[in-house]
């Protein structure tokens, strides 16, 4: 019994690779390394002690993927695997909707031609309305207001409309908020490609050197400090949280949503002091313009998870913040950009 997962040398999928072998689960890794290293597939193994086969493909190959599902017994699949750069998004819409639809509706026929009917799907906290009151609740209106996001709700609505014409499937929509952090060993962590998108790998660049200053895109907003407020999770609680909603579609039928979030809203500024007390490092920043489409305030309403997954956010802001400097500082460069062929199955 096999659990497949899509693009799982990611940041959070190599985190939740982690906690699946640790619970004692078989996987088989499908990824094409378009925003992700192999060399963490390694690491996985390195910090598990487990063994596990990983195929480098487009999932958009209905042929290749079809092979994995005959070569092995999945019973379930959790997907991580689509672009996810909100910025990018923007500047090439069609690029995002043809890899993130097509992806997902070609991993869903596959599912459904070998009778696999579990499914935790890697949703975003940005399908909610920018407009919606705090704490964002499953049950908040729906808006997402750029390409990216428009992705995640679109493929939460084919789940819902699969799910409607066949009830013998369970899908799990985990709606993230900001994970951040890294595993305790700082052997796996976040590795953006280029300039990076989020604040926390932005900041520790800056802490290690590889960036000169953080840009804070507007300190007007009408929060605590002018900054915008952001609800940050560590990955290893939202790894194990992907473990919780699988034991959940394990067992049950339907479609549900649910936050994987503190439930706390932390200013951009409370991030740079914290990371600045966790590193030792100082952090310099410049206060620029407001960037389009940002909300002043987002944070989750997590009861739902909890009740229904049994899962919360174990770790506070001091780890997360220690976490992400262990790994930068072990890893200044990132992963090695160094293909490990042995590792990596191609058909």
């Amino acid at each position: 019994m096999t659990i497949l997962i899509t693009g799982g040398a990611g940041y959070i999928g190599s985190h939740t690779c982690v906690e699946l072998l640790k619970a004692g689960f078989d996987i088989v890794v499908l990824d094409n390394f378009s925003n992700s290293h192999p060399e963490s597939l390694r690491r996985v193994k390195e910090i598990t002690g487990r063994d596990f086969n990983a195929y480098d493909l487009d999932l958009r190959n209905k042929c290749h993927v079809e092979k994995v599902f005959e070569k092995y017994n999945i019973k379930s699949v959790i997907h991580f695997a689509g672009h996810k750069a909100v910025g990018e998004s923007v500047s090439n819409p069609l690029m995002y909707y043809r890899n993130n639809l097509m992806s997902t509706i070609v991993l869903c026929e596959t599912m459904k031609k070998y009778g696999v009917r579990n499914l935790v799907f890697s949703s975003s906290a940005t399908v909610y309305s920018q407009k919606a009151d705090m704490p964002l609740g499953e049950d908040t209106g729906l808006g997402a207001v750029n390409p990216y996001g428009r992705t995640k709700y679109m493929i939460e609505e084919i789940l819902f409309d699969i799910y409607n014409s066949d009830p013998y499937w369970s899908i799990a929509l985990l709606r993230y908020f900001n994970p951040i952090g890294a595993h305790e060993s700082g052997r796996i962590g976040e590795d953006p490609n280029g300039l990076p998108n989020n604040l926390m790998p932005f900041i520790s660049q800056v802490a290690i050197g590889k960036l000169p200053e953080l840009q804070v895109y507007g300190n007007d907003y009408p929060t605590k400090d002018g900054t915008g407020v952001r609800d940050y999770v560590h990955v290893v609680d939202l790894a194990i949280g992907h473990v919780k909603a699988l034991l959940k579609v394990q067992s049950s039928k339907g479609v549900e949503a649910y936050n994987l979030g503190t439930g706390n809203g932390y200013s951009v500024l409370e991030m740079v002091e914290a990371f600045e007390k966790a590193s030792g490092k100082k952090i310099p920043y410049k206060i620029s313009g407001r960037r389009p489409g940002d909300s002043p305030v987002c944070y989750a309403n997590v009861s739902k998870a909890k009740k229904e997954l049994n899962w919360e956010a174990k770790r506070g802001l001091e780890e997360m913040c220690r976490d992400t400097w262990r790994w930068q500082k072990n890893n200044p460069n990132g992963y090695k950009k160094v293909l490990n062929a042995e590792s990596i199955k191609v058909f």
